[in-house]
């Protein structure tokens, strides 16, 4: 089943709910996401991007979501 860009913001803004996000992509494959949010603040990429992925983990494992080039960061 594929997966479009408004669900990927859906699974993630139900965890960041005061995040700035924007997803992008339309192939049902291959997508983008920037995601701004102050629970960010301190701590490293890697953490920022475990925690964005964890909201997507069912959709990653089902392989729904097949690849997401991700952004994180905390506002300016």
């Amino acid at each position: 089943m594929a997966i479009d860009a408004p669900t990927i913001e859906a699974l993630i803004r139900a965890d960041f709910p005061d995040a700035q996000i924007t997803v992008q992509g339309d192939d049902g494959t291959h997508f983008a996401a920037l995601v701004i949010d102050e629970s960010f603040r301190g701590k490293s990429r890697v953490a920022q991007q475990r925690a964005v992925n964890a909201t997507l983990k069912a959709e990653i494992t089902s392989g729904n979501l097949h690849a997401l080039a991700l952004t994180t960061k905390a506002p300016d």
